[in-house]
Parts: structure tokens; sequence; C-alpha cells
């Protein structure tokens, strides 16, 4: 059984629509508090300090809400960015109308950060000895349709944008939105499920 540490309905449904069992813990991390100016580190660090920030309110267990024991946790952390600059979630409607004006008709990147820790029940020690770590940022590039204020302005009163890293959701109205997609699709909706069944043929049984 998988753990994740998340409350994203996006990620929710890429892991029921492969088919991997699992369930919640949402971390309580204050994520303001991790700065990095490198967008590739910042996703990193954010899903490991997440996901031992997980484990730790267990006391060092792999437990979901409900009490079930898992096998592994995963957590995610998701960012855009663009020209060297930053893009989480917009904070109001008129920042994510601002950052479309911008980003309207340009290639960006899409950035999430992967940290997978599988329990080792034998060992009963810290989280760093009792726990095995796998790390790593996915990047994928997407290119945005160019739209006029008014395109723009209609989709940001869906309320959508409010919710997504760079202010759109691929796999909603934003879909609509988006010209092209280089790399990994999964990626852009909150995580990558390539990296994920590589992961999980590293060890057997799937958690």
């Amino acid at each position: 059984m998988l753990l994740l540490a998340s409350a994203s309905p996006a990620r929710r449904r890429l892991l029921e629509q492969a088919a991997i069992p699992h369930r919640i813990r949402v971390s309580a991390l204050d994520e303001e508090a991790i700065k990095d100016p490198d967008p590739k580190r910042l996703v990193l660090r954010l899903a490991e300090a997440k996901a031992r920030a997980v484990a730790q309110v267990a006391g060092n267990r792999l437990l979901a809400e409900d009490g079930t024991p898992c096998g592994a946790l995963l957590a995610c952390d998701s960012l855009l960015s663009f020209e060297g600059e930053i893009f989480g979630k917009p904070q109001d409607r008129q920042q994510a109308i601002e950052r479309w004006q911008r980003l309207s008709g340009c290639w960006t990147e899409l950035h999430t950060g992967h940290c997978l820790l599988r329990s080792n029940p034998e060992s009963g020690q810290p989280i760093d000895a009792g726990f095995s770590l796998s790390i790593e940022t996915v990047t994928t590039r997407v290119k945005l349709a160019p739209l006029d204020l008014s395109a723009i302005t209609a989709y940001v009163a869906t309320g959508e944008p409010l919710a997504c890293a760079g202010g759109f959701a691929l796999e909603g109205r934003g879909g609509l939105l988006v010209e092209r997609i280089d790399g990994c699709y999964s990626n852009v909706i909150g995580l990558s499920l390539p990296l994920l069944r590589q992961w999980f043929a590293s060890f057997q049984p799937l958690p």
C-alpha cells in the first residue's frame, strides 16, 4: 500500500487511474519556510520535507490517516518556471491574470519534485536509518496557447487556475489552453507515473 502525502485530487486520480492502491496522510509542513532560487532543487526539498513530516507525525511509521500501515510514502511538489522566475499557485485572480498575460504563447517548464520513503520494519531506528529514500525532480516543457485578455479573464473566472501550480490545470479546462508538451504528460498533472514505475520496479511487491 502506498501512502500519498498530498491533498491533491489530481494526484489521487492519477494513482487511481494507474490502479495503484493508496491511502492519504496530508503534511502540515510550512512550505513558505523552505527557500531555494533553483526551482528543481526547491520542489525536491519541498517533497522530501513533506515526506519526512508525515512520517514523523506517525512516530516514524508510515500510517494513513485511518491508521492503515503502508509500505511506502510518496510526497510531491510542483512549480512552474519561466525566464528564471518561479510560479506556484496564484494568490488571487488578479495575479493569475497577470501571469497568464506573461506566459501566453510561451514555453514554460513544469517541475515536480518526488520523494519516496520506503519503510524498513526491521530497523526500529530513527527516520534516516529506518527508511530508504528515493528523490528526483522531473521537468516537462509546456507551451501555452496565445490568449487575449478576454480569454484569460474567462478562464481565471472559473477559479481553476487558483488551485494549480503555474495557474492552469492540464486535466481540466486548462487542457484546451496548452499547445504542446515536451516530456512527461502526467508530471504536469502532479506526479510522473513513468518515474513511479521505475521506482516500483526496483522492489517487489508493489506498495
